[in-house]
């Protein structure tokens, strides 16, 4: 977690992985490089105060069935509303489908959350999961490098710049 009062950008995402659990820093990882090419910042501006990392648990979480353990939903439900209180970012990125699911449970499906969110001229975007997990995802869908990735980027620089 990193939490800056004055960062422009909030990022909610979904648990430290072990490598970030690890290193105690957020996205410390080749998702956490994916993210950075999406947003097209570099490691300096991701990690200063213009960026909140809010995770969805504040802990790796562990195993399960070989893949990383669901976030759980005692953190979020704890802590996020006291923590973005204090903030007024002027874009939330919502990482994956337990932040999706949590802050726009009226899309049914993550991918209908990253269309709508992206078309909607909103102060909120959502995205997958930059894992290499998701590739299958990023196939099945090349609208979102085409269409969402630009639009992302532009907001972003706009913002910080």
């Amino acid at each position: 977690m990193q939490l800056y009062a004055e960062a422009k950008i909030v990022i909610v995402g979904q648990a430290s992985g072990i490598k970030a659990h690890e290193s105690h820093q957020p996205w410390n990882d080749a998702s956490g490089d994916k993210l950075r090419l999406w947003l097209g910042v570099n490691r300096s501006a991701f990690y200063s105060s213009l960026f909140t990392h809010l995770p969805m648990a504040f802990c790796f979480p562990g195993y399960k069935n070989g893949a990383d353990a669901p976030p759980p939903k005692i953190c979020s439900a704890t802590w996020h509303k006291p923590v973005l209180d204090q903030l007024s970012p002027e874009l939330m990125i919502h990482i994956g489908r337990y932040s999706q699911q949590y802050y726009f449970p009226e899309y049914k499906t993550l991918t209908d959350a990253v269309e709508q969110t992206a078309s909607s001229g909103s102060d909120a975007m959502v995205l997958p999961h930059p894992s290499g997990r998701n590739n299958r995802w990023l196939a099945r869908n090349p609208w979102f490098e085409k269409r969402v990735l630009p639009l992302l980027r532009e907001k972003v620089a706009a913002i910080l710049a």
